[in-house]
């Protein structure tokens, strides 16, 4: 499996080199190969259980890491598909050139950063790593080179990388409390630092998780640090919208589980959990207000992107196993449905040529295709059976109900019913109002709806009978995030 380690760590960076010097319809092609054998070589890692590692280790992929990677690689191969609609000549064939350059080459290195997050072994590694997805990303959003797009890509940039900054302090406080037991010079790989975890200083430890929470919770959006979110999401051309979403939210959740998993060996599971409640309950509030008042459609399903991140910190903070699983069962779907939201947006947005939501009106009559499947992503984002979501957030309840936290429950509850209204209502007067005249009937592109049809696929099989190894998989993660001490 070591071979499969390195065609990852080659192949998309290889198509994004290419891209760079391709003509439009070929960029086209070498993105959808690289999302497609991305894909594949992440399926095929469920043979070794998630169990693999390469270059000396500095490449190593275990159960946790397994499941972050098929999140990002199954959304990089979705928005690959949209891409090959979405992208559209310009004016000339200079301006095509020069557009195809920059949007095909910083997409395919930005899904390049995010596969090597989960990929790479290490505190180090995994802090480089998303900071990369930071540039890159914020040249991506800018694409367009609107005003707008341009305030939004420097906010984005200002903050990030100011968390990134608490972040890279978290990394050196973390590395500095190994150097009791592990002395003056180590390379910081996560079994090592697991294996050591319990005779580091405890007060070092929760400090260094506290500033990765801060850190890492920019880049996923958690409340109070979230506010380059809406505007990015917003002003950033659709399939960037679905990798920020749905891949770059959770591999820096990511980050801050590989911090959880050190930070429980070394003072037990109480003080993470109690962080992590603490942002998660601020970042759902937060979110389901919001919900409730929203013009603008990307911002809208940016805000329900900050209450999937707030229920995955509370579904950490659940003690029961059951609940860990489903936080880790809610990463691939929210991966899946906060894409298919995103594209149905971006068919919606091209069809009615507005972002305004009370200017869209009769989507499914003028999207006969995307404008149902985009109904029903926003369905699948509410957790509405039959869809994956629905599963994961059930199992996280269950979770909560069986650690006797009664009142959390209640409270999340209550607070994911306030953006499920948001949602729907919103939804409903956009798709389902009649048709109004002189819009014309048809979609907008196969390949963009076909992008859609995969990611309800998904939500299904997730929701109704995930795989057997996928199963296994999630419950091995959850074992190796709940060890303690």
């Amino acid at each position: 499996m070591s071979a499969v380690l390195i065609a990852l760590m080659v192949l998309p960076f290889a198509a994004a080199v290419a891209s760079a010097a391709a003509p439009m319809r070929v960029a086209k092609v070498l993105t959808v190969a690289g999302g497609l054998s991305t894909f594949g070589l992440s399926i095929s890692l469920l043979e070794s259980k998630g169990d693999a590692a390469a270059l000396a280790g500095w490449l190593r992929v275990d159960p946790l890491s397994l499941v972050f990677l098929l999140a990002v690689a199954f959304l990089y191969v979705t928005t690959a598909i949209f891409a090959v609609g979405y992208a559209q000549p310009r004016s000339s064939e200079r301006e095509t050139r020069h557009y195809s350059r920059r949007f095909f080459a910083g997409l395919n290195l930005f899904a390049w950063a995010m596969v090597m997050a989960p990929v790479v072994n290490g505190f180090t590694l995994l802090w480089v790593a998303i900071e990369v997805t930071t540039v890159v990303s914020a040249l991506l959003v800018a694409t367009d080179d609107t005003d707008g797009a341009v305030e939004a890509a420097w906010k984005y940039v200002l903050i990030a990388s100011m968390g990134l900054g608490v972040a890279l302090l978290a990394t050196l406080v973390m590395y500095y409390a190994g150097t009791a037991s592990l002395g003056g010079s180590y390379e910081l790989f996560y079994p090592r630092l697991l294996a050591a975890a319990g005779h580091f200083n405890p007060e070092v430890v929760r400090l260094a998780f506290g500033l990765a929470v801060v850190g890492f919770g920019t880049k996923m959006g958690l409340v109070p640090v979230h506010t380059w979110l809406p505007d990015a999401h917003s002003e950033a051309p659709t399939p960037v919208s679905a990798l920020l979403s749905g891949a770059l939210l959770t591999v820096s959740f990511y980050g801050i589980l590989r911090f959880y998993q050190v930070t429980t060996r070394a003072v037990g599971p109480a003080y993470p959990r109690s962080v992590l409640l603490v942002f998660g309950i601020a970042s759902l509030a937060l979110a389901a207000l919001y919900l409730a008042r929203q013009r603008d459609l990307k911002r809208l399903l940016a805000y329900s992107s900050i209450e999937h991140m707030g229920i995955l910190a509370i579904g950490m903070s659940f003690s029961a196993p059951i609940a860990v699983v489903g936080v880790l069962l809610q990463v691939l779907a929210h991966a899946a449905a906060k894409s298919t939201a995103f594209f149905g947006a971006g068919s919606v947005i091209a069809k009615f040529g507005t972002k305004e939501l009370e200017r869209v009106r009769g989507g499914i009559g003028a999207l006969p295709w995307s404008g149902p499947m985009f109904l029903l992503s926003v369905l699948a984002l509410s957790a509405m059976p039959p869809f994956g979501i629905f599963r994961s957030e059930f199992l996280i309840v269950e979770g909560g109900l069986g650690s006797s936290a009664t009142a959390l429950v209640a409270v999340l509850l209550l607070l994911v019913t306030i953006a499920f209204l948001g949602l729907s209502w919103y939804a409903s007067q956009t798709m389902l109002t009649p048709l109004p005249s002189g819009v014309v009937r048809g979609e907008v592109s196969t390949t963009m709806a076909l992008s859609m049809g995969l990611g309800l696929a998904a939500l299904v099989l997730l929701g109704i009978h995930p795989p057997a190894q996928l199963s296994e998989l999630l419950t091995r993660a959850a074992g190796e995030l709940r060890g303690a001490r």
